[in-house]
């Protein structure tokens, strides 16, 4: 039996991201979010190889990729480029997958980032399995973290050809 993440280590993993990340002397955490709501607009993602195969995405509205990037580089919002909002994003969504990373079976590693802006919807990452996700408000924006195992891997034996 493998190994994988939990809805409650997911928001831990957050919890200690935002707080050490984006809010370090202000009380504004990443708050669950009682109903999904799936309004993203930029994604970022890791893909995990080796042992345990899928991705870890950070989804959420410009206007919080916008504060987060602000927060992360220290720069004014209404100074804050599209670059910087990829930046931003895609250095949250390694923290957040090496975290997860590590209550993986190893060897595992960690592809670069993979910044999406537009509407994302899952089937972006075909092939998958949701492990767990957070849906969370930040600032008054939401706010979303999933786990993506792979099938494929689980299916190799059984796969057939194309």
């Amino acid at each position: 039996m493998t190994i994988q993440p939990t809805d409650e280590d997911l928001s831990t993993i957050a919890e200690q991201v935002w707080s050490s990340y984006l809010d370090p002397e202000e009380v504004s955490p990443l708050l669950p979010f009682p109903a999904p709501v799936r309004t993203t607009e930029v994604s970022a993602s890791v893909s995990v190889t080796g042992s345990w195969r899928g991705h870890v995405v950070l989804s959420c509205s410009v206007r919080a990729a916008k504060s987060a990037a602000g927060a992360l580089l220290g720069v004014e919002l209404e100074e804050v480029t599209t670059e910087d909002i990829a930046d931003a994003l895609g250095e949250l969504a390694n923290i957040i997958g090496g975290n997860v990373k590590s209550l993986l079976p190893e060897p595992c590693a960690l592809s670069l980032p993979h910044v999406l802006v537009g509407r994302v919807e899952k089937e972006h990452w075909p092939a998958v399995t949701e492990i767990c996700r957070l849906d969370g408000s930040w600032q008054d924006e939401m706010v979303q973290i999933c786990v993506l195992e792979s099938v494929e891997d689980k299916d190799a034996g059984e796969a057939s050809p194309s």
